[in-house]
């Protein structure tokens, strides 16, 4: 919907892997940046080495000669100025808005050809239902008029009405009767389009050019919660109330894709963050559900023997201390981790490339391993052939044998085998993990144990019973935690985990049976 891009780069920090990627989308539309750098009036401010690095970037994503001659301009946003010279003088932002007026050409438009607009976002509206938001690229529109929605292969996808047309003003959206070509609207009147769909007049036949969605990169399986526990703390139990649910999300979620597998919904997204950010959304609407750990999507390049496995790769920027390097790297290095570039002298600045799967949970941890100082960034940069298993990340599961409360008699007892993830009180079942064993193997347990007590007077004093603190773990940390025979139970008050296979010797076959696998990851 642009027809410019004013490009913002800390001047302490420098680019960073956001700004590689916002960076590569706008020099693939053929738009040439206008550079500013914030923050130059820090004193941490290494106004020299940014912009080298941001030439040693322009020219890593292939820019051409018009793009390589970018403006740049020095800021500082808090202090509300903005100067085309470093040392100038400083007073308001007015270079900066002149410089946008002077660079941004106005839209090309051509108002006397057929209407046609180029789908960008879908919003929802409980009045009007779905608009949909883009730049109109030709012609004019009324409101009344007749239009179409042409899919990404010429195909008519739905035919309409248009209801209302709505005009951002500021924060808010305003109705209009008309817009042309140029404006960017949002339009109601149709149900059945999508994103990158080409919303036009009747006569028009052609498309209009798009960019593709990127591609997910994890997949989770998504079901209503079977547990022995299931439906006492929810309002929203059925799968077609959960099928509902996320065909809904993926009507506005461009970046999530939903398919059916019997009653369970395979959900495939770009991360972790993404998949954890949905969950709680449902949590509190008052879903219960049940999700597996995230699945990399592969892909399969060749057949027969010349057949290869490629999965995604990412790659990771980490900003943090000198001393904090080792643990890094360490980390980074479990996950099949490449260590492209160690830079930084106050701070220093590491560069790995790393599959995605050896990426999952280790942002969590990296908040610890850093002290909450570091900041870590990633992007996917594409598919490579498959690097091999990794190294398991945890020990095995302590898992429940029984049904009824955790006491502490019993837990007192588990404690010193491992640590622990519910205190006494909590409710458990057959086949819930209650926690982490100190060894590499699954460990039963009775947690609901008591003692037993006689009529038999004792002299003694009883013990004191003391227990360690068990450890919560956040949705997102739990998503990266569980294993591929484990499952999260999700429900508006509570968040456990448990063992798909319930049943100790059933769980105990398929156990002996997935050791026959040839080690390589399963491909749909």
């Amino acid at each position: 919907m642009v027809d410019g891009v004013c490009l913002v780069v800390c001047g302490t920090e420098g680019p960073m892997t956001q700004t590689k990627f916002v960076l590569t989308k706008a020099l693939e539309r053929g738009l040439k940046p206008l550079v500013v750098i914030n923050k130059v009036d820090r004193n941490t401010a290494r106004v020299d080495e940014v912009e080298n690095d941001l030439l040693e970037l322009f020219c890593g994503l292939d820019a051409n000669e018009d793009q390589l001659e970018y403006r740049t301009l020095y800021a500082s946003a808090k202090n509300g100025w903005a100067t085309t010279e470093l040392g100038g003088e400083e007073k308001d932002i007015l270079p900066l808005l002149d410089a946008i007026v002077e660079q941004v050409p106005s839209p090309k438009v051509d108002r006397a050809k057929p209407f046609s607009m180029i789908v960008t976002q879908i919003e929802s509206d409980p009045y009007v239902g779905k608009c949909y938001l883009g730049k109109i690229h030709t012609g004019m529109l009324r409101v009344g008029d007749t239009i179409k929605s042409l899919d990404t292969e010429g195909n008519i996808a739905v035919q309409g009405r248009v209801t209302k047309i709505l005009q951002r003003k500021g924060l808010e959206q305003i109705p209009v009767e008309e817009a042309g070509a140029g404006d960017i609207v949002s339009v109601a009147g149709i149900d059945g389009a999508y994103v990158n769909h080409t919303i036009c007049a009747p006569e028009v036949t052609e498309t209009l050019p798009f960019t593709d969605v990127d591609a997910p990169t994890i997949s989770m399986m998504f079901y209503v919660n079977d547990s022995p526990l299931g439906g006492q703390e929810g309002k929203l139990l059925t799968s077609q109330v959960l099928r509902e649910r996320l065909f809904k999300e993926c009507e506005t979620n461009v970046a999530l894709q939903v398919v059916q597998h019997g009653e369970a919904m395979e959900v495939k997204g770009r991360g972790e963050l993404q998949m954890g950010v949905l969950i709680e959304t449902m949590r509190r609407e008052g879903f219960e559900i049940s999700v597996t750990t995230p699945r990399v999507i592969y892909k399969v390049d060749g057949e027969d023997k010349d057949r290869k496995i490629l999965e995604p790769m990412e790659e990771v920027t980490i900003d943090c201390s000198h001393e904090d390097t080792g643990t890094v790297i360490e980390k980074m290095s479990r996950g099949k981790g490449e260590m492209k570039s160690y830079t930084g002298e106050e701070r220093a600045r590491l560069v790995f490339h790393i599959p995605t799967r050896g990426l999952l949970g280790y942002p969590a941890e990296f908040k610890n391993d850093t002290r909450g100082e570091g900041t870590l960034n990633h992007i996917l940069l594409g598919y490579e052939p498959y690097k091999g298993p990794l190294e398991p990340k945890r020990k095995g599961s302590i898992v429940s044998m029984a049904t009824g409360e955790c006491t502490p008699y019993a837990l007192q007892d588990i404690q010193v085998r491992g640590k622990l993830f519910v205190g006494p009180g909590a409710k458990v079942y057959p086949g819930m993990i209650i926690g982490e064993a100190n060894r590499e193997h699954e460990m039963e347990c009775n947690p609901v144990k008591q003692k037993q007590l006689s009529n038999v007077r004792s002299v003694h004093k009883e013990d004191k019973i003391v227990l360690t603190p068990p450890e919560k773990m956040s949705l997102e940390r739990l998503i990266a935690y569980v294993q591929e025979d484990e499952v999260i139970e999700i429900t508006p008050s509570s968040i456990r985990i448990r063992k798909k296979i319930m049943d100790a010797s059933k769980r105990n076959a398929e156990r002996k049976r997935a050791k026959n696998g040839d080690g390589l990851p399963q491909i749909d």
